[in-house]
């Protein structure tokens, strides 16, 4: 594909999303259920196929705000260099019908309002805008595909979303094929945008990207919907203020852990990179370089990360290339940011440093520091000494004492069993000392319950600067 054909087919795209992002936008503000077209038609009555798009939304009428588009229309890339647009709201007894002309070169001339056509006392309301391209139909419909399955994240309350696709071929004659990108509409309009943001999101995952009608059998079966080790997730939503101004972010990682290598087809679930999912206001937007230099900034090594690269792709995804992913692991995130364009980077990373904290928290071992991992690598050799000294020592009583904080039988001679039990307590309170401690209420258990009552007073001298407090 030449350079030029690269960038017309790259600038309809983005055409053609915001105009979806706008359908979103008039169907959520009509708060009633509503559905949203693209239908994608080829012909070939001429010499050079002509495909038409037609995106179609029955939400609020049409604010007509064609100055957001401007910067993706060339008329290179339009048969006609026309968008052509018609709207009606609920209680107008007319649809109208305007125009954007690219070929008109005088900017207060582009827009043009067309006849009005007469509803004939109907009531309805809804916008159709329609423009025509010579680019491949394929490649349009593979781009819609791909957007409108990572839309469907958000579940958006009663928005069906459909691409119906009707391809002509050269032989003249016509196979309609009506693709359904969300057969399941969100009805509840009492869940908030963060219960639907997890809920879109699990499902995004469950079904390899939206590209499966359900979830994948072979790396998450029905009994592993629910289960607490292989699916695990983290949520956070923060806000601000400015000038009366509220901006909210919400942000919603998953963590996967298959307990084996997925089939060939399903390798993307255990992939060492991760691709952030950007939203603002409802639509899936390009992430910007200081927010990726943002992103990349957190300290991913207190939870046992490290970033091997960041960079942002074709899409405009932000990905993360992770060093030390365990086998068989994938990281999702997926941020969304309303209420305001303009918005400052660092509540974003904190929201993602909150979603994080929130994944650790809930998730008892899961994402320990790099601190933490190095001391529960001694702990097997710790708990094997301490075992060891008890079970070597001639005082029966300090032994039956030893047994009973450990919570054992006050004769076990078993140094497996002794061992084992010493290694858990070990890990536990390691475990939770790496816990925010801003965010964990629990006190961080001792390794025998007894220890609590005992005050061990320590010289500052004693203690090395800058070291790390840890109750084991």
């Amino acid at each position: 594909m030449s350079s030029s054909s690269s960038s017309s087919s790259s600038s309809i795209q983005k055409l053609c999303r915001n105009l979806i992002g706008s359908a979103v936008q008039r169907c959520r503000m009509s708060e009633s259920l509503c559905r949203l077209s693209v239908l994608v038609k080829q012909s070939v009555e001429s010499d050079r196929p002509m495909v038409r798009i037609t995106i179609s939304d029955t939400g609020i009428r049409s604010c007509l705000d064609f100055k957001q588009y401007i910067a993706y229309l060339f008329v290179y890339f339009l048969a006609d260099g026309v968008l052509t647009v018609l709207t009606t709201g609920l209680s107008d007894e007319e649809i109208y019908q305007y125009c954007l002309n690219l070929k008109e070169h005088v900017p207060s001339r582009r827009s043009t309002r067309l006849p009005s056509r007469s509803k004939h006392g109907q009531k309805f309301s809804g916008t159709e805008i329609t423009l025509c391209t010579y680019e491949s139909i394929n490649n349009l419909v593979a781009g819609f595909t791909c957007f409108l399955q990572k839309m469907l994240i958000l579940k958006i309350p009663k928005v069906a979303v459909e691409l119906v696709v009707d391809p002509a071929n050269f032989s003249g004659t016509r196979c309609d094929n009506l693709f359904i990108v969300g057969e399941d509409i969100f009805f509840s309009s009492t869940e908030s945008n963060i219960e639907c943001l997890v809920s879109g999101f699990k499902d995004y995952v469950l079904k390899h990207g939206n590209t499966l009608d359900k979830q994948c059998q072979s790396c998450f079966s029905n009994s592993c919907v629910n289960d607490y080790d292989l699916i695990k997730t983290g949520t956070a939503c923060d806000s601000e203020s400015l000038r009366n101004i509220e901006e909210v972010v919400e942000a919603v990682i998953i963590m996967t852990e298959l307990p084996e290598s997925p089939s060939p087809s399903c390798l993307r679930a255990s992939s060492v990179a991760t691709r952030v999912f950007y939203f603002q206001n409802f639509l899936l937007c390009p992430i910007s370089s200081s927010l990726l230099s943002s992103l990349a900034s957190i300290d991913w090594k207190s939870f046992g990360l490290n970033v091997k690269s960041s960079a942002i792709d074709e899409d405009g995804h932000a990905v993360l290339e992770w060093e030390n992913l365990p086998p068989y692991s994938h990281i999702y995130i997926a941020i969304h940011l309303h209420r305001r364009i303009q918005f400052g980077r660092n509540l974003i990373k904190r929201a993602v440093k909150t979603a994080m904290d929130d994944l650790k928290e809930k998730y008892e071992g899961t994402l320990l520091s790099s601190h933490a991992l190095k001391i529960k690598n001694y702990a097997p050799d710790l708990a094997h000494t301490i075992a060891g000294l008890i079970l070597s020592s001639n005082d029966v009583h300090f032994q039956a004492e030893c047994m009973s904080f450990l919570q054992l039988p006050p004769y076990e001679t078993f140094d497996k069993k002794v061992e084992d039990c010493i290694r858990e307590k070990i890990i536990t309170a390691i475990q939770m000392n790496d816990r925010n401690p801003q965010r964990s209420h629990e006190t961080a258990p001792f390794l025998f319950e007894g220890e609590s009552s005992v005050e061990l007073e320590l010289e500052e001298d004693e203690v090395e600067e800058g070291s790390d407090s840890w109750d084991l």
